[in-house]
């Protein structure tokens, strides 16, 4: 019994290595973004904005309409679109960066202006938040602020790094989700978009 637990054991650590080794030798042969621009005879982008596909699990940098590179993504524990606090989900629609915080316990972070306009209507209709909570976050949009902390719809949702576990979690050869509703990708993708993403740098994030 003590050996075939033993032998369970050591075939697990092999396919484990296996694995990471694989996500290793992936990661390496990816094109890094000034190798991407230059491919493309790009100096300096002028007009960049980014595209998130939840069902192929990207986060996409574009050039107005060209597409420049495309970073592998993970998002939300839960699949649904988001509609409320705690929901662990991401939401779906067009925002913006509001708010940069490069000392996150995610490495960076990226904040993005949900829930917007559209969210609040959307909660309004359905009966999740009243009037009077419509107009007070209302507010907070219409001055282009960062949308308050304590909605009932959530907040604090943006794109950021993995953090501590960068190593382990950027050579995994597949992916899942695990964040509580933002979008993560590896700590060294996030270095390469710091210079790119600033306040207002539009964000879509599709189904």
């Amino acid at each position: 019994m003590i050996k075939r637990i033993a032998l369970f054991a050591v075939s697990m650590i092999i396919f484990l290595t296996g694995c990471m080794l694989y996500g290793i030798i992936i990661n390496l042969r990816e094109d890094s973004l000034s190798e991407a621009m230059a491919k493309l005879n790009l100096k300096q982008l002028k007009s960049p904005n980014i595209v998130i596909n939840r069902k192929k699990y990207t986060l996409s940098l574009y050039e107005d309409t060209l597409l420049v590179k495309s970073y592998t993504a993970v998002f939300g524990r839960n699949h649904q679109p988001k509609k409320v606090a705690d929901d662990k989900a991401t939401p779906y629609g067009d925002y913006y960066i509001c708010e940069i915080d490069s000392n996150s316990i995610y490495y960076r972070f990226f904040k993005i202006n949900y829930p917007n306009l559209k969210d609040l209507q959307n909660a309004l209709h359905n009966g999740a938040i009243s009037k009077t909570e419509f107009e007070a976050s209302r507010y907070q949009e219409d001055l282009n602020a960062s949308p308050r902390p304590d909605s009932k719809l959530g907040g604090n949702v943006g794109i950021h790094g993995i953090g501590r576990l960068n190593f382990l979690f950027k050579n995994l050869p597949f992916v899942f989700n695990w964040t509580d509703g933002s979008i993560a990708i590896s700590n060294e993708s996030i270095n390469e978009l710091a210079p790119i993403i600033q306040k207002g740098t539009k964000v879509t994030i599709n189904d």
